[in-house]
């Protein structure tokens, strides 16, 4: 099974080589990887450069461009494109693998059935290695998209057609267009599409450093529920705003309970 990895970025230098580094740990894994980069002012291409030969070396299929586009979601759409994997992740710039058997066990853990896999991701505060959070899908059902919480995103690998029925992340998006996405792939449209069979890995895949668009202050947190309760609106389900509150109690409990 081949995989097909997204990386997308913008003046990331600092925190690419973390990135790039785990994906070439990556053991008994065939990967299609595509870095989308949008037009970055700082050492990123010169970076992306560098790396060529070093993929190349292990074997890995590796494309990489560097052009403006119009956000994150653009961007992610613009690899989704090339990606050519029977399976299609994302792996975010600051991200990095839990460790060298991840890639390895996501493909083991499909089966014809399957259509996406989902598993958990930890947070780190800057180059620590100490938890920091943890965040744990292995409780998610689908009722609970109505209440924001949904398995996390950059857990999530899915068979490379499950784009092409569903499509991909609308642009109409500033913060959630992931949530909006996994809300209409794992939930399915009411009285529409079905939701694709998915299944839980019960082992952490990602790293994360703390930060990011959605954890940018008390206006990006109204713009993300708002978009949530949008997000659900748009594919059928019932929502409004007080119906985000209640996941902020489960990701205190992923300060709390460090695994």
């Amino acid at each position: 099974m081949k995989i097909s990895l997204i990386t997308v970025c913008f003046n990331s230098a600092a925190t690419l080589p973390s990135t790039f580094a785990s994906v070439l740990a990556q053991e008994g894994a065939e990967i299609d990887y595509h870095v989308v980069d949008g037009a970055s002012k700082d050492d990123t291409v010169a970076l992306l450069r560098g790396w060529e030969p070093k993929f190349a070396a292990k074997g890995i299929a590796f494309t990489w461009t560097s052009e403006p586009d119009k956000g994150l979601y653009d961007a992610i759409n613009k690899g989704v494109a090339r990606a050519t994997g029977d399976v299609v992740g994302i792996l975010n710039a600051d991200d990095f693998f839990e460790d060298a058997h991840v890639l390895a066990d996501v493909a083991s853990a499909f089966d014809p059935q399957t259509r996406a896999i989902y598993g958990d991701i930890r947070f780190v505060r800057g180059e620590s290695t100490e938890t920091a959070r943890y965040y744990s899908s292995r409780p998610w059902r689908r009722w609970m998209h109505n209440w924001g919480y949904m398995p996390a995103h950059p857990s999530i690998y899915v068979r490379r057609e499950v784009f092409e029925t569903y499509g991909g992340y609308k642009l109409g998006y500033e913060i959630s267009a992931d949530f909006e996405w996994m809300t209409r792939v794992l939930c399915g449209k009411k009285g529409g599409r079905p939701p694709v069979p998915a299944k839980y890995l019960p082992r952490c895949l990602v790293t994360m450093r703390l930060g990011g668009k959605s954890t940018g202050g008390l206006k990006a947190m109204l713009r993300l529920n708002r978009e949530n309760v949008r997000a659900n609106r748009e594919n059928g389900y019932f929502c409004c705003l007080p119906m985000m509150l209640p996941k902020y109690a489960y990701k205190v409990l992923g300060y709390v309970f460090k695994r």
